[in-house]
């Protein structure tokens, strides 16, 4: 049985567009491989992260207006920290737009931004190490 989730595509309208902003928040690039026809198998991740985005450079009408729309305008991509004031910082000097200030839920600190194609994401500092909503 599978054991865990290795990757998943983000649409992207350029692969060098999309690897130097997310360069820009400290994301690595794993892997940049020409596939040919202008076609790539670009592989990012926050350092030291697992789980990995493949850069999905959209080719048709249909991915094209996909594009930010993966959510369907709901925050569906969380990114994980452990020091949410440096990073919380350190992507406002990156450019990052923040829908507004920082706040604490029951299940973390968290602060919603949005990438240059419009998909929202959470940045979070879960308040367990397991996820549960347990407030600290």
């Amino acid at each position: 049985m599978p054991s865990r989730l290795a990757l998943f595509s983000l649409l992207v309208p350029d692969y060098d567009e999309a690897l130097a902003f997310f360069g820009r928040i400290g994301f690595e690039c794993r892997e940049d491989t020409d596939l040919g026809n202008g076609k790539r198998w670009v592989r990012i991740a926050p350092r030291g992260g697992e789980t990995e985005i493949l850069l999905a450079r959209a080719v048709n009408e249909r991915q094209t207006s996909a594009i930010g729309e993966q959510g369907g305008g709901r925050v569906w991509l969380f990114l994980q920290t452990e020091d949410f004031d440096g990073d919380y910082h350190l992507m406002q000097a990156a450019g990052v737009t923040f829908e507004g200030p920082p706040r604490d839920e029951p299940y973390g600190r968290v602060a919603v931004w949005v990438d240059p194609w419009g998909n929202r994401w959470d940045l979070i500092q879960f308040a367990r190490p397991d996820r549960s909503g347990t407030t600290r």
